[in-house]
């Protein structure tokens, strides 16, 4: 299996490229000026649960098809970024929909919590910087000598998801606690769920706009 100096490195290049904010974190920071702390960590645990499916997807070969195939890669891109837009303008479109609410009132999913978690689910999945991590980096940790390259890999990818689940954990309550003072005003409050649908499709389109070119 992984021996322990791997397992570290492979911590250490993961830690490195997760404090980096990329998709997922702007999302989980745009959800939670747009819902609050609850609609935050439900995209919290959407998001690495997208992530892992990536990993397992590598671990099993999946991952290079998408590597070969410049097509199949741009598509996967544009999925996910078509999808932060659509999301960004309908947190826009909603933003003076939202009740003002305190720590003392749980705020309420954006569309229920399965929904939230499926909405981050998509994000994480899509996320191009996730894919050219898993697919150019994690196989690189492996042992190829000890066999069992998915196993090596599965157990690899439970890495960079953990660290994900704590920086994007705390990304979104720093965000959400931002909220709660604005919510103190409902013309704030509005002003912010319309930010956090902006920086929703300004991710899209970022995403849409970066990445591979070949």
């Amino acid at each position: 299996m992984v021996s322990i100096d791997r397992l570290l490195a492979f911590a250490v290049m993961s830690l490195l490229v997760t404090v980096v904010p990329g998709p997922t974190v702007l999302f989980v920071i745009g959800r939670a000026l747009a819902h609050g702390r609850r609609t935050a960590l439900a995209t919290v645990l959407g998001n690495v649960l997208g992530s892992y499916l990536l990993v397992v997807a590598v671990a099993f070969g999946i991952g290079s098809l998408v590597e070969r195939s410049a097509a199949l890669f741009l598509t996967v891109k544009l999925t996910g970024a078509a999808y932060l837009v659509f999301l960004g303008v309908q947190a826009f479109r909603h933003r003076n929909a939202m009740n003002v609410r305190t720590d003392a009132t749980p705020a309420k999913a954006a569309h229920g919590d399965l929904r939230t978690i499926l909405d981050g689910v998509v994000v994480g999945l899509t996320n191009p910087k996730g894919i050219v991590f898993f697919i150019a980096v994690l196989p690189q940790f492996t042992v190829h000598s000890a066999g069992n390259l998915p196993a090596q890999m599965l157990l690899l990818g439970l890495v960079p998801i953990v660290i994900g689940l704590i920086t994007d954990t705390l990304w979104g309550l720093i965000a959400a606690s931002a909220r709660d003072w604005f919510a103190r005003s409902e013309r704030r409050l509005s002003l912010v769920g319309g930010a956090g649908g902006v920086a929703m499709i300004g991710l899209g389109i970022t995403a849409a706009a970066t990445g591979r070119s070949d």
